[in-house]
């Protein structure tokens, strides 16, 4: 061969370890299923079935990527638990509108492929799947040697679920004196990395020394498929919020009507150690509210009667618990008090 013919992976570009990298990803996202190989990883695209034990379908589809949370995988070299996150902060919206996810697609852009990286990050992708209860079918990995630095990468997600029409969530369910329950989070989730990398940058923390933000920081994002999808079988949920980017106040008015307000109690939310670090760090409760989940990963609103009937779906470090009540208003959303930092 001519050495001085260009060629793609001069340029930077490695078509054979791509190759190599979706054979991998088709071997084990089949792993879970017992089937051979997923047919439908390497194709031009994905061909799934609809459940025929749902009546009157409609297809809810949603896409989010982890934000710089990325960077604190890069910095701690571990990569097999940010695809969860991936694949949470997806599935957590459509589980809002009450609907089961069915399928998952990821993209992956990245300076260099790097292997050992891409199966960890594949690994955890496909435990989100299986958390999920639903199917790795397809994606996308893009080499880019010349868009992002050496060792840098982003990654994006890609759900599609499936809802029983008469079984939607949408704000004509709620109602006056609903009640409003909080679902902890698992801890930041994906929300608000930047404003943290910020702070440990500007107070020179190395959190490699620091076992309690090592560990908090890559947690992953908490999956509520399971519980949510058990509560909207059993029609017990009027409606519902994924607390991410924004924090209460602005998802939680995603799904107010306009003639109610959502009154929330601060004072009864129970922040986890990493909101109240966050918070001693010079950092106002406004700002806390606003970009963080503050201890509060999903918001139920139930008629009063069903919340006994709800517990029994969580786990004891998930239990829901009241923040709050439907009232009547022009505002929708009405933060009430302070939430008591330690």
């Amino acid at each position: 061969m001519n050495k001085n013919l260009f060629t793609y992976k001069k340029s930077g570009v490695n078509i054979n370890a791509a190759d190599k990298f979706v054979n991998f990803i088709s071997n084990i996202s089949s792993k879970k299923r017992g089937n051979k190989k997923n047919k439908n990883i390497g194709g031009f695209g994905s061909v799934s079935d609809l459940p025929k034990d749902i009546k009157n379908p409609k297809i809810v589809a949603c896409t989010d990527g982890v934000g710089t949370k990325i960077e604190i995988a890069n910095l701690l070299n571990k990569f097999d638990t940010i695809g969860i996150d991936l694949v949470a902060m997806s599935v957590n919206d459509l589980i809002v509108q009450g609907a089961k996810p069915l399928i998952f697609l990821d993209y992956i852009s990245i300076n260099k492929i790097n292997l050992k990286k891409m199966k960890s990050i594949i690994s955890g992708i496909i435990k989100g799947c299986n958390i999920s209860e639903c199917s790795l079918v397809g994606g996308e990995t893009a080499e880019m040697p010349d868009t992002y630095e050496k060792g840098k990468f982003d990654i994006a997600g890609f759900a599609v679920g499936v809802a029983n029409k008469k079984k939607i969530l949408n704000k004509k369910k709620i109602k006056k004196d609903d009640l409003i329950l909080a679902v902890p989070s698992s801890g930041l989730h994906s929300n608000g990395f930047s404003l943290v990398r910020y702070l440990l940058k500007k107070r020179k923390i190395n959190i490699k020394k620091n076992p309690f933000l090592k560990n908090e920081l890559i947690k992953p994002t908490k999956i509520y498929v399971k519980e949510i999808l058990s509560i909207v079988n059993k029609n017990l949920m009027n409606g519902c919020a994924n607390i991410t980017g924004g924090g209460l106040a602005d998802n939680i008015s995603r799904v107010i009507p306009n003639n109610l307000c959502a009154n929330i109690d601060l004072t009864k939310i129970k922040p986890q150690k990493i909101f109240n670090w966050l918070k001693n760090n010079k950092i106002s409760e406004k700002e806390m509210l606003k970009t963080f989940n503050c201890g509060v990963g999903f918001c139920l609103i139930i008629n009063p009667k069903n919340i006994n009937k709800i517990n029994k779906y969580f786990s004891k470090e998930y239990k829901p618990y009241i923040i709050g009540k439907i009232t009547k208003g022009k505002k929708k959303v009405k933060l009430n008090g302070k939430i008591n930092w330690i």
